[in-house]
């Protein structure tokens, strides 16, 4: 498993590259934005960890352009762990966050199970094409199109709406809809699949362009609706 470590702080990068390796991930290393963005453009990895704050580019900027070619899954790591940097991270595409200094294991942890929910989504995915009016669900590439356009949506996007359409007409509990699409319990205060969710919404139309695609039902969870 390749992955690319963007991080200014060379004493950490090379501490988390041993440990890494040690856990089985072949990890190459960039130490600001600028060169990171280029390498990821240039080479194939499976993931990238990218700090938020770097020296030439900074996380914030790289994921944004990042995200214009690429849903490769990305884990942002914030010296603050201050909410506004957790929100923005996933509002650009952020697959998940972690405060620094992190713990190398549970970095790797973290890893595993952004990397294990992307690989269980696409197996679990039905291999027939399904249409919900102007949207369609291609499995086979991952795809979801609207009046034969891609929409534009990151790796943890496309797995919560394909998670929602799997239940098409029902409601999705927040509790199901993290463990099934974010791979993690869903916590009281968690607001990671309310900012994903309302990216979501951004990038779909509404059903009959009236009604919400994805409705929330309050203190339960959303479900999606077809036509």
């Amino acid at each position: 498993m390749a992955i690319l470590l963007i991080d200014d702080d060379r004493e950490l990068c090379e501490l988390m590259s041993r440990f890494l390796s040690s856990e089985g991930f072949d990890v190459c290393c960039e130490h600001d934005g600028i060169s990171g963005l280029a390498r990821l453009k240039q080479d194939q990895f499976e993931l990238a960890v990218v700090d938020i704050m770097m020296p030439g580019k900074n996380g914030m900027d790289l994921l944004r352009e990042l995200r214009q070619s690429s849903s490769l899954p990305v884990i942002m790591l914030t010296a603050r762990g201050e909410e506004m940097d957790r929100i923005l991270g996933l509002e650009l595409g952020a697959d998940d966050y972690m405060p620094k200094p992190c713990n190398p294991r549970e970095l790797a942890a973290r890893i595993r199970a952004v990397l294990r929910r992307s690989d269980t989504q696409q197996e679990s995915d039905d291999k027939q094409e399904t249409r919900f009016g102007s949207l369609e669900w291609h499995p086979q590439s991952r795809t979801i199109t609207e009046h034969g356009e891609p929409v534009d949506l990151t790796a943890t996007e496309y797995n919560i709406l394909t998670v929602l359409m799997q239940h098409a007409g029902e409601v999705v509990s927040k509790y199901e809809l993290s463990q099934a699409a974010l791979g993690k319990r869903h916590g009281p205060f968690d607001r990671t699949l309310d900012v994903h969710i309302g990216h979501l919404r951004k990038k779909i139309s509404a059903a009959d362009n009236t009604e919400a695609r994805i409705k929330t039902v309050r203190s339960v969870g959303w479900l999606f609706v077809p036509e």
